[in-house]
């Protein structure tokens, strides 16, 4: 169940407010305006009215800020205990107009919401409870307030609401895709999560969410990952927060399908993957340097650029005995055991930075070191791991021209049959397409001859065929 964050203050001012206003409305004899939403799985036309915009409340339940709250640990705390005082709405106010990926900047897209506000008015109305409680709107009416508009036309959900119907509604209005500002990408990963809490299935939350099952459980499977980075990363009072990896979504998921395709033949290669691409994302390297990694990467490259201190002793390969069963399973290989240090250890020390702030402590100093030598041996050992990358592709390039080729073969017999049902093939136009083929199959068996030492049969093949035709 969704969290129940009570009443606000002015709960009762409010439903009088509405219920006078839809009076109003409903007497006008003028054309009435009204909202669709999906109201427990069914569409209800609710009515649209004016309210002014110092009398409602943000929702402290929003999915649109849900990773931000924890920009400023005080002021978020102070947000769970009374999200109706007006601190904790300041607070709500301050990140609706926030960058996702750093809530000390302001974003861009908001002051380009503000800006439509102000030359086109509102376009769309949100939508409240009968408390003035925004479930939709909420940054419409941040960017009203920025602009000192008084009135804010929002559409008004049924008597009976429940905070549970708040969710399941902003849900479904926000992953509509006409939307202009959608859900940060951490922040889309907690409403997929927090749906499956719910007891819903992949299948469901798919569909609401317009992706695929196989998707959606990418998305529980990386925020899993976060969540456990997160626990790794702490060091004292110093801990990494899920928004710092807003901008890592393309690299996670990367990641997440070269873990999947290696763990079903290798774990510990898969497990070696994971861990070392991560530490790639903490310590920030693009995505083209992040898929350079493979399960080699530590021993062939970064071990040769890694400094002794961010180098750790190779532990014995052991059991692990698992609580209340009394059964041990195989532990970590050793190579993946020093592979999660080094990720540890990394994650400490970006965590430690992160709340230091540029500060000039000695704990701050020592992190930032252990940072930046970190950055530079995996900069280093990615330089000859892309030179080799470069290689492998060169050796590749010449089988897969053929393959190529093969298939453009097969799709030619297609062709045919169907040339030949229509009676349209230019016989003479094929004729000539095959003396270049035979050329070309002549240059390539004499390149061929030159490079090869020691043919196979398909080479052997190619060979023989140029040979008794003369060439």
């Amino acid at each position: 169940m969704s969290k129940d964050f009570g009443r606000p203050p002015l709960a009762q001012e409010n439903r009088t407010l509405v219920e006078q206003r839809m009076k109003e409305a409903t007497g006008s004899g003028g054309i009435r305006e009204t909202l669709t939403v999906e109201w427990r799985t069914k569409p209800l036309h609710v009515e649209v009215i004016d309210m002014p915009v110092d009398a409602l409340y943000y929702n402290p339940g929003t999915h649109r800020i849900r990773a931000q709250r924890s920009h400023d640990p005080v002021r978020d705390l102070r947000l769970d205990e009374d999200p109706w005082s007006p601190e904790s709405q300041e607070y709500l106010h301050y990140l609706l107009q926030a960058l996702p990926a750093d809530p000390s900047k302001r974003d861009p897209e908001f002051e380009n919401l503000a800006e439509s506000l102000r030359e086109y008015r509102q376009n769309e109305p949100g939508l409240i409870t009968r408390d003035g409680v925004l479930v939709n709107g909420n940054t419409r009416r941040a960017a009203l307030k920025e602009l000192g508009v008084a009135n804010i036309r929002v559409g008004v959900l049924p008597e009976s609401c429940t905070w549970d119907d708040v969710s399941a509604v902003e849900l479904s209005l926000q992953l509509r895709p006409d939307q202009r500002r959608d859900y940060s990408y951490i922040n889309r990963l907690l409403a997929i999560e927090e749906q499956h809490l719910l007891g819903r299935s992949l299948a469901d939350i798919a569909r609401e969410f317009r992706i695929r099952t196989a998707t959606c459980e990418q998305d529980l499977w990386i925020l899993s990952c976060l969540r456990d980075l997160i626990d790794r990363s702490t060091d004292g009072d110093a801990q990494l927060r899920l928004l710092d990896f807003e901008q890592h979504q393309e690299k996670l998921r990367e990641l997440h399908r070269r873990y999947a395709k290696e763990v079903d033949v290798d774990r510990d290669k898969a497990e070696l993957i994971k861990e070392t691409r991560l530490a790639a994302i903490v310590l920030g390297f693009s995505k083209t340097d992040v898929r350079l990694i493979e399960s080699d990467f530590k021993d062939r490259y970064l071990n040769q650029t890694l400094p002794v201190s961010l180098k750790s002793e190779p532990a014995a390969a052991g059991a692990v005995t698992i609580p209340g069963l009394n059964r041990t399973v195989r532990a970590a290989t050793p190579k993946v055991s020093e592979a999660k240090a080094l990720t540890d250890t990394i994650l400490k020390a970006k965590a430690v930075e992160t709340a230091e702030d540029g500060k000039l402590s000695e704990r701050g100093t020592a992190a930032a070191k252990v940072f930046t030598d970190a950055r530079k041996a995996v900069e280093d050992a990615l330089e000859p791991a892309g030179k080799d990358a470069r290689v492998r592709k060169r050796k590749q390039a010449a089988p897969d021209r053929i393959t190529d080729a093969c298939q453009d073969i097969e799709h030619c017999i297609t062709d045919l049959a169907l040339a030949k049902a229509s009676n349209s093939l230019d016989e003479e136009a094929f004729d000539e397409a095959m003396l270049a083929l035979k050329q070309s199959l002549t240059k390539l068996a004499v390149a061929t001859q030159r490079s090869i030492k020691t043919p196979g049969d398909g080479v052997s093949w190619l060979l023989d065929a140029v040979r008794q035709e003369g060439a």
